[in-house]
C-alpha cells in the first residue's frame, strides 16, 4: 500500500511541478487581457492656469480649467480587427474634453486607439486617429504593459501625432503601492489645431489671422507595474498661438498651467488597481509558486513513504526464521 501510495503522490507532484511553468508562461499571455468594453472617465485639473480669451484676444489666468478624459471600448469596431487581423484587439473611443471655470469648452480632441488586447501594443488597422486625422501610432498610449520593466518605453503623444521615449526614472512608493515613475518631455513642437475652439473659432480662421499653435510639455506618469495602469499622471503643459513669419511679436498663450488628476480620482484609480493587480498576481505569482511547493511537498511526502516500504520490506526479511524440514523416521 505505501508504494502505490509513493506512486501516486509522485504523479500528483510531477503534475504540480508541470503545471506551475505552465500557468505563469503559457497560461497568463493569453488569459491577461484587457477587456473589449472597458469604460473609464478621469478628470485632471489646473489650477490658476493661463487661457486665451478668444473675445479679446488676450491671455487671462482663470481660477481653474477642468479636462475630462473618457475611454469608451467600442466592442463592434474590435470584433471586426478582429476578423481582418485574427488579433484580440481592443479600440478605445477617447475624447480629452477641456472647460474653462464657467463648464464652457475650450477644446474638444477625439481619438481612437487600436491596441492588442494582451500586450497593449497599437494595432494598425480600425480607423486609428486623432481629431479625425489618421495616425499610425508606436508604443503605447493611456496604459503600460502588463508586469512593467524598469525601462523606457515609447509613448504616443496625441498633440504632435508622433511618439518619443518616456523614461523610467525610478521606484516610488504611492498611496501604499510600489509604483514606477516615467518621464517624457516634448520640446517646442508646431501642431495642428483642434477642429473644435471656442466661439466657432476654427483652424482656418486662426490661419487667415496669421498665427499658428505651438505646444510643450513635461508629462509624468506614477504606474502599477503588476497591471501596468497608471495610477496618477501630471502635465505642466503650455501652448502658444504665435505669430507666422514674425518671431518678434509676442506670441499669445493659449494655455498654460499645471495639469493633476484631481485627488478623489487619483483615489478611486488606486483602490481599482489594488483589485485587479490581484488577480494578475495569482496567475504570475501565486499560483506558480503555490503548484511548485505542492509538488515539492508531495514530492518529499512520496520519498519517505518509499523509503518506509523499503525499510519495512528490509526488516521482515531480516526475522523471518526458515522452516525447519522434517526428519525422516
Amino acid at each position: 500500500m505505501r508504494r502505490k501510495a509513493s506512486l501516486v503522490l509522485l504523479g500528483f507532484a510531477a503534475f504540480c511541478a508541470a503545471l506551475s511553468p505552465l500557468l505563469r508562461w503559457y497560461a497568463f499571455p493569453r488569459l491577461a487581457k484587457i477587456p473589449a468594453n472597458e469604460y473609464q472617465v478621469v478628470v485632471l485639473q489646473a489650477k490658476n492656469p493661463t487661457l486665451l480669451d478668444y473675445t479679446r484676444m488676450k491671455d487671462v489666468t482663470v481660477p481653474e480649467v477642468n479636462i475630462v478624459q473618457t475611454l469608451r471600448g467600442n466592442v463592434r469596431a474590435a470584433e471586426q480587427v478582429k476578423k481582418q487581423t485574427g488579433r484580440d484587439v481592443v479600440v478605445w473611443d477617447a475624447l480629452s474634453y477641456i472647460a474653462d471655470p464657467h463648464g464652457a469648452m475650450v477644446s474638444e480632441i477625439p481619438e481612437r486607439y487600436v491596441f492588442d488586447a494582451h500586450s497593449q501594443a497599437p494595432v494598425h488597422a480600425g480607423g486609428e486617429s486623432v481629431d479625425g486625422d489618421p495616425v499610425r501610432r508606436q508604443g503605447i498610449e493611456f496604459k503600460w504593459p502588463f508586469l512593467t520593466q524598469k525601462r523606457d518605453y515609447y509613448y504616443f503623444d496625441a498633440q504632435t501625432r508622433t511618439s518619443a521615449p518616456i523614461h523610467y526614472r525610478g521606484t516610488r512608493n504611492f498611496h501604499g503601492l510600489k509604483v514606477y515613475y516615467f518621464e517624457q518631455t516634448i520640446p517646442w513642437t508646431k501642431v495642428p489645431l483642434p477642429k473644435k475652439m471656442p466661439l466657432g473659432v476654427t483652424p482656418a480662421v486662426v490661419t487667415a489671422a496669421g498665427m499658428e499653435r505651438w505646444y510643450t510639455t513635461k508629462r509624468m506618469f506614477w504606474v502599477d507595474p503588476v497591471t501596468g495602469a497608471p495610477v496618477n499622471g501630471e502635465e505642466i503643459h503650455k501652448e502658444e498661438m504665435r505669430y507666422i513669419g514674425d518671431p518678434r511679436k509676442t506670441p499669445l498663450i493659449a494655455f498654460a498651467g499645471d495639469v493633476k488628476m484631481r485627488p478623489d480620482y487619483v483615489d478611486s484609480t488606486v483602490e481599482l488597481v489594488k483589485e485587479q493587480r490581484q488577480l494578475v498576481l495569482a496567475l504570475t505569482s501565486y499560483l506558480p509558486w503555490g503548484f511548485l511547493g505542492l509538488g515539492a511537498a508531495l514530492l518529499a511526502t512520496a520519498l519517505v513513504l518509499e523509503a518506509r516500504d523499503r525499510r519495512g520490506g528490509a526488516s521482515s526479511t531480516d526475522t523471518v526464521e526458515p522452516t525447519p524440514r522434517p526428519v525422516p523416521a
